[in-house]
């Protein structure tokens, strides 16, 4: 069938923004990306590359950028949203002022808002008036962006509360290069997305201690665990962690030179302070806010998250990430099994509470 050819606004010109606009444009629609830096945009509009975020990759001509949010969003259904997560109210509040048709909302960033505790798709409906928001929709999964800007093989997950509206932005994503699969579990999909980051930084901090692939292996295994523990008792499946925006998604974030994350922790196990690395990175380090997010959430919902506890008191009530380690390796002894029974006890708890 043939695909429907739209014009779709990608606000954020930062690396996954781009690359997701570069999959949009080579499914031929007419893509505009929005960033707030005029030379960026002139570059865009000008050399048709991002040197910045996503070096010597030449970007499609029917990418054309604008520093404008008024003119970007002109005749636009349909956004994706690619701002780092503390940017996200600002951002929507400036578009909830320019627009006067409802917009669907795809967003792409994962992170969770400390003290409100929210997700992005729940700060989305804070602030958009619902007459202006036709549908939102998760967009997750195992994906670095600087490899879908060199079209790797790259698979995802799409989320919202109305399947068709999933299936839609399915439809404007999907290609040989980029294939996109549906998950009515919204909740499971952006709690997964936003707390792999913690699980990365912290192997990132493993492996800048020295540590090898066995105390990786357990910090993946047991991050999911934690991971699970706090998306069912917020309602999501169990099963949802077990597939891309699960599994797939700690994996290559705990895994890659390319997962920023794990670089800020590498940098931390090899004995650098919080605020040198980020002034260093110079890209977001979204799992340092969610770290935050994340430990508030556990003490919410009186879930057990020790490596989520142990990784905030590294990060912000300066333990040393060496003693962080072994404060985890020396907890009571427990059973494995008990562990995931206990989760899907929740799940049918939750089940029986809604009937």
């Amino acid at each position: 069938m043939k695909k429907k050819i739209e014009k779709v606004a990608v606000i954020g010109a930062g690396s996954w923004g781009t690359a997701l606009a570069m999959v949009l444009a080579d499914n031929g629609h007419e893509v505009r990306i929005w960033g707030h830096k005029e030379e960026q945009i002139t570059e865009i509009n000008t050399l048709h590359t991002n040197e910045k975020y996503l070096p010597s990759v030449p970007l499609p001509h029917n990418i054309t950028g604008f520093s404008s949010l008024d003119e970007v969003l002109s005749e636009i259904e349909t956004i994706i949203l690619a701002v780092p997560t503390k940017a996200i109210r600002e951002v929507l509040n400036k578009i909830a002022n320019i627009r006067s048709e409802p917009l669907i909302i795809v967003h792409v960033s994962k992170g969770i808002e400390p003290d409100s505790l929210l997700r992005i798709s729940e700060m989305i409906e804070q602030e958009m008036p619902a007459d202006l928001l036709k549908d939102i929709v998760v967009l997750s999964g195992p994906s670095h962006a600087e490899e879908v800007s060199l079209r790797h093989p790259t698979t995802v997950s799409v989320s919202a509360s109305n399947m068709e509206t999933a299936e839609k932005v399915q439809d404007m994503f999907i290609n040989q290069n980029f294939r996109v699969y549906t998950n009515p579990d919204i909740v499971g999909v952006e709690i997964g997305g936003a707390l792999k980051n913690i699980i990365a930084l912290a192997a990132g901090i493993s492996d800048g201690l020295g540590y090898g692939d066995n105390a990786k292996a357990a910090l993946v295994t047991r991050g999911l665990a934690e991971i699970t523990r706090l998306g069912v008792k917020m309602g999501a499946s169990p099963l949802t962690f077990s597939g891309l925006a699960g599994i797939g998604d700690l994996i290559v974030t705990c895994t890659s030179k390319h997962s920023r994350n794990w670089r800020a922790g590498n940098l931390i196990g090899q004995g650098h302070n919080l605020d040198e690395v980020l002034k260093n990175m110079g890209m977001v380090v979204e799992g340092v806010r969610t770290t935050k997010a994340a430990h508030q959430l556990a003490v919410k919902y009186d879930v057990k998250m020790p490596i989520t506890s142990v990784l905030y008191d590294i990060l912000f009530n300066g333990v040393n990430a060496k003693d962080g380690v072994d404060m985890l390796m020396a907890r009571s002894k427990t059973n494995e099994m008990e562990d995931i029974a206990n989760v899907f006890d929740d799940q049918n708890s939750i089940v029986h509470d809604k009937k």
